[in-house]
């Protein structure tokens, strides 16, 4: 079943012409996608289409519409400075109308799943960029939205952390279960995090290859070492040769 899709949308531009489109795109309930392609070919522009945060010139958006049922993590965490790690993870609620008590206490069980339970208390300032990137994915998660949207959520963290949370991450997604959308310029981490990876062309951007990742999530241990894993990147890899050169 799908819990978003985009139908021959279109996004163009007053002064820039066209930045997406026609693409399409179905994600299916409870599976993980990742968006690949060459710089400025569309994909952050599609995952706004997602989040709702922008309309396009043509073409029709589906997406789950209900409060919280849809959340986005951004590359930067955005976490209010001001705030402590729990406060920022509870405002989602809070704004929503769910008192402060009961708030909090989710926002600490949301905490404690991404492995940041001690630091509860701690603002912004005080959490390295790993710490801030898992308090911003437990903000998105402490909603249980349906659909989960990431936009290069790991592109400003060292190799060692970005592979420490997309373990987390798969960890977390086999809790939940929620539709996962992956933005990122990196092929062997889509492989890695994602069931389906949808490589999109040059922009404006149009779908130009899709590979489905046969491995169990979360991953095996030394899955990035495996056969299975060498070769889909490498098929990935191909199609975005192919994007970039058209």
């Amino acid at each position: 079943m799908s819990v978003a899709s985009l139908a021959a949308v279109e996004v163009a531009y007053p002064g820039r012409g066209a930045a997406l489109g026609p693409f399409d795109l179905d994600v299916n309930d409870g599976e993980i996608l990742a968006l690949v392609g060459p710089s400025g070919c569309g994909k952050s522009t599609a995952l706004r289409l997602l989040a709702g945060l922008e309309a396009p010139t043509r073409g029709e958006v589906t997406r789950a519409t209900g409060r919280g049922e849809t959340a986005v993590v951004f590359q930067a965490a955005t976490l209010a400075p001001w705030l402590t790690a729990e406060a920022n993870v509870a405002l989602p609620l809070e704004l929503a109308g769910v008192a402060r008590r009961e708030a909090r206490l989710r926002a600490r069980g949301a905490l404690a799943r991404v492995g940041l339970a001690e630091a509860a208390c701690a603002r912004p300032a005080q959490l390295s960029g790993g710490m801030a990137m898992r308090a911003s994915l437990a903000r998105a998660l402490v909603t249980n939205p349906k659909l989960l949207l990431l936009d290069e959520p790991f592109a400003a963290l060292d190799e060692i952390t970005r592979r420490r949370l997309a373990d987390d991450l798969l960890a977390i997604w086999a809790e939940q279960r929620p539709a996962i959308v992956f933005v990122t310029h990196n092929v062997e981490e889509a492989v890695y995090v994602a069931g389906r990876v949808v490589v999109m062309s040059a922009g404006p951007g149009r779908l130009a290859g899709e590979t489905t990742v046969e491995a169990p999530t979360p991953r095996p241990a030394g899955f990035r070492a495996s056969p299975v894993f060498r070769a889909t990147a490498e098929a990935v890899s191909e199609q975005l040769a192919r994007a970039m050169a058209t």
